[in-house]
């Protein structure tokens, strides 16, 4: 059994300068089948075209809503025609938001909720019977330093909230699925430089918070799709309910 006979599924893969498309090309160099889960179709299908074009695997670029479960439902019925049974699953589609908890209403709450955390539950819930199942599996979640520290970076309340809730969901389900072969592991990335940091960062801000950063430098996506990779290959068996931190030592714990 080879990760080559497997499919490792990344959701909200489409962004050109995405932790997800960075995350896809890691994959796939190491051997593993990639579908690229994305609201945008065409995103996903380039994300696809592109990672299969240079790594020479096979790849599947697919719409989906992950807060929809009729739309998940239906993206990996296509996926399970199309590529080989999945083995590795990273839940990488998320929304920030800046919003002051003063300000934030419930309709914000709960749209920053159903993708960061119902989105993650409709795809995890889906796939992991199958991995429980052929007994092997690598879950990782894409969660945020915002979580552990409390915001401080983009993330106001609902955000560091939901991203927290990751954490949890990510421990309990390590347990429970651990027997059967399936390791569950978070990520929690400090700041990164992708188009969601892209020109809200200048000047006296930026400086702020990269004086605040031990290695003087914001993260790039391959500093997370590398840790991602490491914690998908089938030898990283051993290690399951764990957060990795990728923040240049902003936050030390």
């Amino acid at each position: 059994m080879t990760v080559s006979d497997k499919t490792a599924v990344v959701t909200g893969g489409g962004s050109v300068r995405g932790i997800g498309r960075a995350t896809a090309h890691a994959l796939a160099a190491v051997g593993w089948n990639v579908a690229v889960l994305d609201l945008d179709e065409a995103s996903a299908k380039d994300a696809a075209h592109e990672v299969g074009e240079r790594a020479g695997v096979r790849t599947a670029g697919i719409a989906c809503d992950v807060t929809d479960e009729t739309s998940v439902e239906g993206a990996l019925s296509v996926l399970a025609d199309a590529l080989p049974p999945v083995g590795a699953l990273v839940n990488n589609a998320g929304i920030t938001s800046p919003v002051p908890f003063l300000e934030v209403g419930g309709a914000e709450w709960d749209r920053v909720f159903a993708v960061n955390v119902r989105g993650a539950y409709n795809v995890t819930r889906r796939l992991v019977p199958g991995m429980v199942e052929r007994g092997f599996g690598r879950v990782v979640f894409l969660s945020s330093v915002s979580a552990e520290r409390g915001g401080g970076v983009f993330g106001g309340v609902a955000y560091s909230a939901a991203k927290a809730a990751q954490l949890g969901f990510a421990r309990a389900l390590a347990r429970e699925v651990g027997p059967h072969g399936v390791t569950v592991n978070s990520v929690a990335p400090g700041l990164v430089d992708t188009d969601i940091t892209a020109g809200k960062l200048s000047g006296e801000r930026e400086e702020q918070l990269l004086a605040g950063v031990p290695v003087g430098r914001k993260g790039r996506v391959q500093d997370v799709a590398d840790l991602i990779t490491y914690l998908c290959r089938e030898q990283t068996s051993y290690v399951t309910g764990a957060t990795y931190d990728v923040n240049g030592g902003s936050h030390i714990h």
